[in-house]
């Protein structure tokens, strides 16, 4: 299946997880990408993971959080690539407290990241992506932003964000030709959830260590299969860049197991 032979996409956090196997992901099926990450590591990491395909692929340290990082990174990926096709906003972190304990640094940290970081990138991105083929951006959220995840306020407050920027864009570009999408991942094993990022960097949720662990009870997949790999989700997000997703724009697809029924 070559859904991707000839389209040309930027995937941020491309370093690690649910970010690393969209990149895989899209090379398999015959895109040439460009794998922005914060870590040089991890984009060692996901070269020598690209094998055969690493001949469509190029690597980008770049900081999302970082305007003058974001506009030189989007710059250097659409030159590599020759134009932009696909743009997949993966990078992010989570960290959890006690509300009543976080910073406000803490908590705009978060925001300045996940939210104001897919704003940056997409706000960079756009003039690209209007001039290429059949474009798409596909945007993370979660479903914190729809459901309670406790301890982890300023992750829902970021991601919620994204969600509803996701529709305000979809509505905004629909008719210059660019769709917007969101996923919303659930109960998937990654760095940002087991706290082993490929920075060596702990990025996990870090609950507190009094957390009331009986309020994530209902944050159990249905399927009883248990939390699924990163690649669950990057075949999705794949749907969305490609062809196939041609008539989903302005919407979310959540991807959890049947945890949030």
């Amino acid at each position: 299946m070559n859904r991707y032979e000839g389209r040309r996409a930027l995937i941020t956090g491309g370093g690690s997880g649910i970010g690393q196997a969209t990149v895989l992901r899209v090379l398999a099926e015959g895109g040439a990408v460009v794998a922005a990450d914060i870590s040089e590591r991890g984009l060692r990491d996901t070269v020598e993971k690209a094998g055969a395909h690493a001949d469509r692929l190029t690597t980008r340290v770049l900081d999302v959080a970082d305007e003058a990082s974001v506009r030189d990174g989007v710059a250097a990926a659409v030159t590599a690539l020759g134009g932009l096709d696909v743009l997949v906003n993966a990078a992010g972190i989570l960290r959890s407290s006690h509300t009543h304990e976080t910073s406000l640094e803490a908590f705009n940290r978060v925001l300045q990241v996940n939210l104001a970081g897919t704003f940056l990138v997409i706000r960079e991105a756009v003039p690209a992506l209007l001039a290429g083929r059949d474009a798409a951006v596909v945007n993370f959220s979660s479903t914190s932003a729809t459901f309670a995840h406790p301890y982890m306020a300023a992750y829902a407050a970021s991601k919620g964000g994204i969600q509803s920027m996701t529709h305000a864009l979809a509505a905004e570009y629909a008719k210059r030709g660019i769709r917007f999408t969101a996923v919303q991942p659930g109960s998937i094993s990654s760095g940002m959830t087991d706290g082993s990022g490929a920075s060596g960097q702990s990025m996990g949720p870090g609950l507190p260590e009094d957390a009331d662990m009986s309020l994530f009870a209902k944050l159990s997949p249905a399927l009883g299969q248990g939390f699924a790999g990163p690649e669950t989700v990057a075949s999705v997000v794949a749907m969305l860049g490609s062809a196939d997703g041609r008539f989903i724009t302005g919407t979310e697809i959540r991807v959890d197991g049947g945890t949030h029924f």
